[in-house]
């Protein structure tokens, strides 16, 4: 990449406007582009004069030097004295024309809200006469002489608006710029600071580019650790800002430290007509959010700068006035309690451990928990015990350090005197057991909780989270047992009832009720309004059954958009993440390979080194790798994949559908059906009979459906939806063509690209067998089709496609020449001698009509 990032900084998003600017230029008087600072009129204006022809362009610049002279924007083109008596006006407008020779004027003028006088008359003469063709660029929000606002108000020009660029375009100039594919979170980051600001987003690649924050690692650019400032950005955003008298400088500080702020609040601690100023000037805005209004920075880049030039002490200042004037209010409001305290840690001064155990609460609410463990921290040390210790406990175990929490838990388990201590702390060492894969432990824990509690609240509660370390270790009956036992610890709470829901949802969707999860889900997320704040991790886990029933069901399009909702939601770490991955099994079943390398690899990229579910998108990064041929690379990932989502039943399954893709893209097609079997055994037997539909139809997509037909047809009783039983029909039928057809049809509907692809193939070898050639002929040719919208995946029923006249044996030996083995380590594998693999890849070649495994190799890579 160029060190000068600026001079390949990419032109991209602008297409609508950039054909509406030409389009403009063409058949009127010209065009006026609006837009704010940085945001890119002038790219856009260059690149509109770049493509025409036939125009003498003079281009002029509006500047705050020359705005005191008269003509001052045209004093390089206006060359001689006017003469005598001669209209100024009819002047200027005649040099311009003669600088223009025998092509038509076309004059561009950048910044026109800082004209002159004279020039920003001249310019308005050369529109209404009709003189020249324009060209005009001008800051929103600013005042506009009087003649350039009535270029757009008599319209004489035609005014467009140009808006920030949205996240995908960000997305786009990123990899521009950079020459390679940017993660999505880091997309999503800078499209957020820069506010689709091209100048700002610019700034901030250098910055980060410089600092090392901004690095490339594994052919992916990625952001990693805080902003970071430039002495360039600083001056740019400082210039931005403009000068602030004192007392604008103290309320855009306390909007900085304190944003979202309160309009009252504000004015409560500083000049109200300051105030009035700085909106005036866009540096603050008003949001209202509800009833209520705050105000917020008016770029987030403005708090990067105001906070970085206060020192210790004025922060401290400052973040102790906005605590004291929020407690002077009564903190009326549970949000207020958080803030306050948070203000008062970071201020150095004291604060109540009532106060900040409330408030750690309420940062786990808002799925914090980096914040609601520092807090419980601090409440602990301001006295607080049992449950500030359990508390830290439940958000260590999410940022991924059960050790410290366990080891803190028990140490405090003396101090638990009261049952709702007891409570709290047998629910929050129960869930630290199962998170870190102790499920005996963490049963055991939370079912004498259960047992011995006598407040229903707190019995109830730890029949749940029974349910789910039950759950987690694949006993969804004793799951659902506890459910029931929870349902009796009458009245239910609010809390209780989301939680309810929550695990219903969850139990019932990987066991294959898919039909009952989506009812549950629906009517519970009827009510987040009531629940959302009491138990907000609720919400993640019922997105997360909804995910998995709907993908299930084998209704990807909902699937991806509830997948898309819980990504939206991850902005913080979880207790139910790795949506991405859920992303990347919707993308692998239309054949979008590629796609769901991206979506995993950028979800795991952004979950904790310990989190199971960074194991479970590790294990669909694998999976889709290993469709791509890409082997060496999901062997690597296999293990840790293994490691991390092993834990816990229902993520550990994507783990073993994948080592048997691995296999099988390995060449090693026996290895394959024996870990298909044994995953399809393992899901069976922890009641995941979602999971366990997959893995009975891969051995469908290996070439073995009489090992898992009957098993799926039995299946078909136990799941909801009409997607088990077209598996059901597809392993019947792999030697029935019109039934294949049939099947593929019913696939392709489902939008499910790479199984239509394969039952197609599968057709087609069914209509050879049976010396049907022409018709065999035609559905190689479909699947042909298809398999091209599953760019670069290879699965042995594709590779028929391009092997059709080999035995079953001589493919397999195919896959491993094309994998790189040698005869030996092909003999090895298939427990033949060297010879006898050697005569059956010498057949292969005169088959196909190649004559080496690069040839064979090639021959494979252009499905």
């Amino acid at each position: 990449m160029s060190e000068q990032l600026g001079s390949a900084w990419p032109f991209v998003g602008r297409g609508g406007q950039l054909a509406t600017v030409r389009e403009n230029l063409r058949s009127r008087a010209g065009v006026m582009i609006a837009g704010d600072a940085g945001v890119g009129k002038s790219r856009l204006a260059a690149q509109a004069l770049s493509g025409l022809r036939g125009y003498g362009v003079v281009r002029a610049l509006g500047t705050e030097t020359a705005a005191v002279i008269p003509f001052g924007a045209f004093a390089h083109a206006l060359t001689g004295p006017p003469g005598s008596g001669e209209n100024l006006l009819r002047w200027a407008a005649r040099h311009l024309r003669i600088s223009a020779g025998r092509d038509e004027l076309l004059v561009s003028v950048d910044d026109a809200h800082r004209l002159d006088p004279a020039s920003a008359a001249l310019v308005h003469h050369l529109a209404e006469s009709g003189t020249a063709r324009l060209l005009v660029t001008v800051r929103s929000g600013e005042p506009l002489p009087a003649p350039v606002a009535a270029l757009w108000k008599d319209e004489l020009l035609c005014r467009i608006e140009l808006p920030p660029l949205t996240v995908a375009e960000v997305g786009q100039v990123l990899a521009g710029a950079l020459g390679g594919e940017v993660a999505g979170p880091t997309v999503r980051h800078l499209a957020r600071v820069s506010e689709g600001n091209v100048l700002y987003l610019r700034e901030l690649v250098h910055a980060g580019r410089s600092a090392g924050c901004l690095t490339e690692t594994d052919g992916q650019w990625r952001w990693q650790g805080e902003l970071s400032m430039t002495t360039r950005l600083r001056e740019l955003v400082d210039a931005r800002i403009g000068h602030l008298d004192q007392d604008e400088r103290e309320v855009l500080e306390l909007v900085a430290f304190g944003e979202p702020l309160g309009t009252e609040l504000l004015v409560s601690l500083t000049s109200p007509s300051a105030t009035e100023r700085v909106e005036n000037r866009g540096l603050i805005v008003a949001v209202r959010d509800g009833q209520r209004e705050h105000l917020r920075l008016g770029h987030p880049l403005y708090g990067e700068v105001v906070r970085g030039g206060c020192g210790t002490l004025r922060t401290r200042r400052r973040l102790r006035m906005l605590a004291e004037a929020l407690e002077a209010s009564g903190l009326r409001r549970r949000e207020d309690v958080l803030r306050a305290a948070v203000w008062r840690l970071d201020s150095g001064s004291t604060a109540e451990p009532d106060m900040l155990l409330v408030a750690a609460g309420l940062a786990w609410a808002r799925q914090d928990p980096r914040l609601a463990a520092r807090l419980a921290r601090a409440a602990m040390e301001a006295g607080a015990s049992v449950a500030a210790v359990a508390l830290l406990g439940q958000a260590l175990m999410v940022l991924g350090d059960a050790d410290a929490a366990l080891t803190a838990l028990r140490q405090t388990a003396p101090a638990a005197v009261t049952e709702s201590e007891r409570a709290q702390h047998a629910i929050s060492l129960g869930l630290n057991h199962a998170w870190a894969g102790a499920l005996a432990e963490a049963c055991q824990v939370l079912g004498e909780a259960a047992r011995t509690l006598t407040d229903p609240a707190w019995r109830q509660e730890a029949y749940i989270y029974l349910g789910v370390a039950e759950f987690w270790a694949g006993r969804t009956t004793r799951a659902v047992e506890s459910l029931d036992r929870a349902r009796a610890c009458t009245p239910i709470t609010v809390r209780g009832a989301a939680h309810l829901a929550a695990l219903d949802a969850w139990s019932s969707a990987y066991s294959g009720r898919t039909e009952h999860t989506l009812v549950v889900v629906e009517q519970a997320l009827a009510g987040v309004d009531v629940w959302g704040d009491e138990t907000p991790h609720a919400l993640p886990t019922m997105l997360d059954a909804r995910c998995a029933a709907e993908t299930f069901a084998g209704r990807l399009d909902a699937a991806e958009r509830t997948a898309d909702y819980g990504m939206e939601l991850a902005v913080a770490e979880l207790s139910v993440s790795g949506f991405g991955a859920f992303r990347a099994l919707v993308s692998r079943l239309r054949g979008d390979a590629e796609g769901a390398v991206r979506w995993s690899r950028d979800d795991a990229a952004g979950l904790h080194d310990r989190s199971p579910y960074r194991g479970r998108c590790l294990a669909e990064q694998a999976h889709a790798l290993a469709l791509l041929g890409r082997t060496a690379e999901a062997r690597e990932l296999l293990p840790e994949a293994e490691e991390l989502a092993s834990r816990w039943a229902f993520t550990r399954h994507p783990t073993l559908q994948a080592a048997v893709w691995v296999a099988a893209g390995c060449g090693d097609l026996d290895g394959a059906v024996r870990l298909c079997l044994s995953a399809a055994d393992i899901a069976e037997k922890h009641e995941q009979f979602g999971h366990l539909m997959f893995a009975l139809h891969d051995l469908v997509r290996l070439g073995v459906p009489g090992l898992a037909a009957d098993r799926l047809s039995a299946l078909a009783e136990r799941v909801d939806g009409t997607l088990v039983g077209l598996l059901a029909r597809h392993a019947r039928a792999t030697r029935d063509p019109e039934g294949l057809r049939a099947v593929a049809a019913e696939f392709e509907r489902l939008g499910m690209i790479l199984y239509a692809a394969e039952a197609t193939a599968q057709e087609s070898a069914a209509y050879r067998a049976l010396g049907r050639g022409a018709l065999a002929k035609g559905a190689q040719t479909r699947a042909w089709a298809l398999a091209r919208r599953c760019p670069g995946v290879s699965t042995p029923a594709l590779v028929e496609l391009a092997t059709p006249e080999l035995t079953p044996r001589q493919r397999e030996i195919v896959q491993l020449a094309a994998a790189g083995l040698t005869n030996r380590q092909i003999a090895d594998r298939l427990t033949v001698s060297t010879r006898t693999a050697a005569n059956h890849l010498q057949a292969v070649y005169e088959k196909l009509g190649v004559n080496d495994r690069a040839e064979v190799g090639r021959l494979l890579a252009s499905l």
